[in-house]
């Protein structure tokens, strides 16, 4: 893990409530956080405990009620949407509970296309893309289709696509939640790898106790605050 001590990603007085018939759920309620260079975070909590939003709004997928969100000291959330949108496709992968592969593509073809997108070549988002799945293990699989693989197989593709572009900092939201517990340990492990392998940031939100072990830090949402969860 870096010792660099500037965060790649903050999260400052987060504010996130919803309106439910006549009530108004606050979930979020002044939440902090700080994801390092190099460092795996782990933040857990029962479901509805509000891991998701703080995930999706540190992702610069949703807007929050009021709070700040900083990508390497550049606060994004005032931005226009173009830029914000620029700044998740450079700067951020995200893996989510269900892999959500283009069925039609093959394992390769969605861990390309993405590259593509951002503006690489044809030959060199292939290459990129048999490298990172290679790593994952699915050498083999890389021209089958996500109906012909199975769920851990096809999570690891998700997670070879969320980091093809290089990101800075992952955000895993469940990434084995859908997954039994022996296929989940490994998706995990591989998930942990290539993070490793890469140089990537991750802010991984799990309820699996067991995967705490493979982080540097642990935090959970406890009354709509981010705080240190003592293992």
């Amino acid at each position: 893990m870096s010792t660099s001590r500037r965060p790649i990603l903050s999260v400052r007085n987060l504010h996130r409530s919803y309106k439910s018939g006549p009530k108004t759920l606050h979930v979020m309620m002044g939440a902090d956080i700080d994801i390092y260079p190099g460092e795996m975070v782990g933040l857990i909590g029962p479901s509805g405990s509000g891991k998701s939003t703080l995930l999706h709004a540190a992702g610069l997928l949703e807007k929050p009620n009021a709070g700040e969100v900083f990508i390497n000291g550049r606060e994004c959330l005032k931005l226009p949407d173009d830029q914000r949108t620029a700044i998740r496709r450079e700067t951020i992968g995200v893996v989510y509970q269900f892999h959500h592969l283009q069925k039609e593509f093959s394992a390769l073809d969605n861990v390309a296309i993405p590259q593509m997108i951002a503006g690489k070549s044809h030959k060199a988002a292939e290459a990129e893309a048999a490298r990172l799945l290679g790593i994952m293990g699915l050498s083999e699989r890389s021209h089958h289709k996500p109906s012909q693989m199975s769920g851990g197989e096809q999570q690891r593709v998700a997670i070879a696509r969320a980091i093809a572009n290089k990101p800075q900092v992952l955000l895993a939201d469940e990434p084995t939640g859908n997954l039994d517990p022996t296929t989940s340990g490994n998706v995990f492990q591989s998930l942990f790898d290539l993070t490793r392998l890469e140089g990537v940031s991750a802010l991984v939100a799990t309820h699996n106790m067991e995967l705490t072990k493979y982080m540097d830090r642990v935090l959970t949402v406890r009354d709509g605050l981010v705080v240190p969860f003592n293992r």
